[in-house]
């Protein structure tokens, strides 16, 4: 009974809706459609695309305070192909405020407010032809959206607030998945989507003003190009901006280890605040406010790299094949990492590496740290599983660092910081046995060692 309620529901809300069809739009593949869309945009604004394929040769230009409520709406058989540059569709809206009721103007819910596409396909036939851009939206809704061979696929840009997209498959774009480019932006919920095989990055957002970011149950993966620049399956670049309160929980981000600078998160949290130097002494702030829990992590050159960047917190995750490290964490403070598995599973050598990752956790440069309750087994040609140096006021503690080359615990210029009840041990067999210390302290000083259990003793100098 609830099953046809919600068919019921479906079918009055397309027919209520106007198809394309009678409004000039062929949708044949061969014509092109592009007048007849952005008519029927701007006299409708509520349309359905029903299927077929419909060529586009620029951007539909969607601008809210003329068209009204809108939403482009397809059952998933429409295709939209972009044959010129820019979006395929390019919302517009006037928003100005916070996303507080009492910034708003009048006009954003009467006019404005919740544009939606679901359903629909979009596919580039141009080097420089992008799926859909936002620009001063508030409650954009993007669902069940197919993105492919375009530059971006969808590009956030000037100023948006709330923005949900979710069930969306935004795959093999040479550029970005998502782009936050230099955007103000706050509150964001990407759910439930396949985010892989964008050549610049499959989450990005660099500079711009962004907070309330929310990833969760995503598949997030291949989002490098072999012989591009470097990129992240997901990066947080504040550089020339704000980002923070960031919540990425319950994906797998994952490869490729092949193109060279490849991480499944980057975070470079020295973001701008003029007044930051006069105040504290540094010319760039530590963004951060960023949670990242229960992931599967694999199959890149850093897993998680982060920067200049304040707390974060790294719990309840699995880690395996960083072929650089698993971890890399410079610059930063106030960091919670806790309750992670960093691993070699056997299973994992058919991928056909020959066992070429490295894995291990690097820690430089950081204050007010926790490292606790994580298990770090299988580092390979690292001269440390856990290498920290030049940090302060740190905890490492009940920690399992088993079966790694060279030193297990490295410490070096650490002070101010506890140190106990870690297992430390390699009980490989034979020569595969590392014949370092299992903890070795360099240059430290005022430091609480308690009792860590060793399996090849310890150095301190």
């Amino acid at each position: 009974m609830k099953l046809l309620c919600a068919l019921q529901l479906i079918t009055l809300s397309a027919a209520a809706q106007t198809s394309v069809l009678t409004l000039d739009a062929r949708g044949d593949g061969k014509a092109d459609d592009t007048e007849a869309i952005q008519n029927a945009v701007n006299s409708h604004g509520s349309l359905l695309f029903p299927k077929g394929s419909y060529r586009l040769t620029k951007t539909v230009t969607i601008d809210l305070s003329r068209t009204g409520f809108t939403a482009l709406t397809g059952d998933g058989t429409a295709r939209v192909v972009m044959e010129g540059a820019g979006p395929a569709f390019h919302f517009i809206g006037h928003h100005e405020g916070t996303a507080a009721p009492s910034s708003f103007k009048p006009e954003t819910w009467e006019t404005e407010r919740t544009p939606m596409v679901t359903g629909i396909e979009i596919v580039g036939a141009n080097a420089e032809a992008d799926g859909i851009e936002a620009t001063g939206t508030m409650q954009i809704t993007i669902s069940r959206l197919v993105v492919r061979k375009c530059r971006h696929a969808l590009h956030f840009t000037t100023r948006n607030r709330n923005v949900i997209i979710s069930d969306c498959h935004l795959y093999e774009n040479t550029g970005i998945g998502i782009f936050y480019d230099d955007v103000n932006i706050h509150q964001t919920n990407v759910i439930g989507s396949h985010i892989s095989y964008n050549g610049g990055g499959g989450i990005v957002s660099r500079g711009g003003n962004v907070r309330n970011f929310h990833i969760g149950t995503c598949d997030i993966e291949g989002n490098h190009a072999e012989k591009g620049p470097p990129s992240a399956n997901i990066e947080l670049n504040s550089t020339g901006g704000s980002i923070g309160e960031v919540a990425i929980t319950g994906c797998t981000i994952q490869h490729t280890s092949k193109a060279p600078g490849s991480a499944n998160i980057r975070i470079l949290g020295a973001g701008t605040d003029p007044s930051l130097e006069r105040r504290v002494g540094r010319p760039q702030t530590r963004e951060g406010n960023v949670t990242i829990s229960a992931n599967v992590f694999s199959d890149v050159q850093v897993n998680i790299e982060m920067r200049d960047s304040r707390g974060v917190t790294i719990t309840g995750n699995t880690f395996w094949e960083g072929f650089q490290h698993d971890l890399d964490v410079r610059n930063c403070e106030h960091i919670v990492i806790a309750d992670n598995n960093f691993d070699r599973n056997p299973r994992y050598a058919v991928n056909g590496f020959q066992d070429a990752e490295n894995n291990g956790v690097l820690i430089q440069g950081c204050a007010d740290t926790s490292f606790t309750g994580n298990i770090i087994s299988g580092v390979a040609r690292q001269r440390a599983a856990v290498d920290v140096s030049d940090s302060t006021r740190l905890i490492i503690a009940q920690n399992h660092i088993l079966d790694s080359d060279g030193i297990g615990l490295r410490l070096e210029n650490v002070s101010r910081s506890l140190i106990s009840d870690n297992l430390i041990r390699d009980d490989r067999e034979g020569s595969k046995r590392s014949k370092e210390p299992s903890l070795m302290i360099l240059k430290s000083n005022d430091n609480q060692v308690g009792s860590n259990l060793l399996g090849n003793g310890s150095k301190v100098e």
